[in-house]
């Protein structure tokens, strides 16, 4: 919740948890660093052990963030993710290891926390974040970390913190480049304040297509947690209406200011609260992003089988068109792919093609469905014979060859 000072205005150097008792001497040996350290102290840590704090994500934000918080002695952490470990995670996703691959997140979170700080009572929730269980939950914490992979979920998170008043530690990473900030309805602005609309379907790249620094997310989780703890002990300058930057390539910091919008459609003066959180149309969003059946003309992995080797029998023509990145197919190819990634696609419809697939057809393939069927549809709109393979190369490597790696 926001804290109300004397003067009737909220405050972000006032401590949002609460004062527990006097710390055993158990505890003030294991604190010692926090019991002696200026702006923590005795008093700093019984809130930080009297603390509740929501982890939405298990993954490369909230790896750190956990570790971290269950280190200095929060008292109750509150790990929210629907996933299970994947090969892929390993590179970045630290609180978990080879022998959790397979196991939810949320289980292998538990027993990693566990054996460093036994004492946190730490909660899994293993279900997905909606708009039917967010208010409960952001409600029964003082802070909330937003450590999620996507935008259905940032938006749900940032509007029900928004609503409730509750500070907001949020993270984003890309590539080599991040965001962090500290979003606090009546304090500062919130996440609905500086990012009103979230952007299109597909239209920013994830990190399983662009790829990520493992390293940048601990970088970045660790600066999360610091914000944490400044909120939870009321101490320092916590990142409320500063933006923190930080271009890993480069190794530079920067700040730029952001502020409350009055209008803001969660905690602007006319906002409703009885409005609908997060993205309307979450399941079309999340359809659309996944590639899933969005109403153009498709063929299935298995069919593009099929034609690959009548085409190369000399009985099929048509172009198979890969509007990935480079990166991307270093890991996997589907053999025969003219490689023409979707930014030129955009740039230069069908002239991208050149003369490749004059009058003859075109299929179109990425990761997963979403780019390809922007392509698509902007073949389409100029004339070009196109369609889409539904699913990309993953469905390739589950339909077609399994001895493929993925990403």
């Amino acid at each position: 919740m926001a804290v109300v000072n004397a003067f009737g205005a909220t405050s972000a150097r006032m401590p949002v948890a609460p004062l527990g008792e006097a710390l055993s001497p158990r505890e003030r040996t294991r604190f010692a660093r926090h019991v002696i350290l200026p702006g923590v102290g005795d008093e700093g840590q019984r809130r930080m052990r009297s603390a509740r704090v929501l982890v939405v994500g298990a993954g490369g934000l909230g790896s750190p963030v956990l570790l971290y918080l269950a280190a200095a002695g929060v008292g109750r952490l509150t790990v929210v993710d629907d996933d299970v470990v994947d090969p892929t995670n390993l590179q970045r996703q630290v609180v978990h290891g080879v022998a959790d691959v397979g196991r939810d997140k949320t289980a292998s979170a538990v027993d990693a926390l566990a054996r460093l700080a036994p004492e946190v009572e730490v909660r899994p929730v293993a279900e997905r974040l909606t708009s039917a269980n967010v208010l409960d939950l952001v409600a029964d914490h003082d802070v909330v970390v937003d450590g999620a992979d996507n935008f259905p979920t940032r938006y749900l998170v940032g509007d029900a913190c928004g609503r409730l008043g509750v500070p907001h530690v949020w993270g984003s990473v890309y590539q080599h480049d991040a965001q962090v900030s500290v979003w606090w309805a009546g304090v500062g602005p919130c996440y609905r304040c500086v990012f009103p609309t979230p952007p299109p379907p597909g239209a920013v790249p994830s990190c399983s297509t662009g790829g990520v620094l493992g390293a940048s997310v601990g970088a970045v989780g660790s600066v999360m947690a610091e914000e944490v703890v400044k909120l939870l002990v009321g101490g320092g300058e916590p990142l409320v209406g500063r933006l923190l930057l930080h271009d890993a390539w480069r190794q530079e910091w920067s700040t730029i200011a952001v502020a409350a919008d009055p209008h803001c459609a969660v905690c602007g003066v006319e906002a409703d609260e009885r409005a609908p959180l997060g993205i309307e149309d979450v399941q079309a969003h999340e359809t659309t992003a996944q590639g899933e059946p969005n109403g153009l003309p498709a063929v299935s992995a298995s069919d593009l089988a099929t034609r690959l080797r009548a085409r190369e029998a000399g009985a099929d023509d048509f172009v198979l068109l890969d509007v990935r990145e480079p990166g991307e197919r270093d890991v996997v190819v589907i053999p025969g792919a003219l490689a023409v990634p979707l930014g030129e696609v955009r740039t230069r419809g069908r002239e991208a093609l050149a003369q490749v697939a004059d009058g003859i057809q075109v299929l179109v393939h990425c990761k997963t469905g979403a780019r390809s069927a922007e392509a698509v549809e902007r073949l389409r709109a100029e004339g070009v014979d196109a369609l889409d393979v539904t699913g990309g190369v993953l469905a390739w490597v589950r339909d077609v060859d399994p001895s493929q790696p993925t990403y």
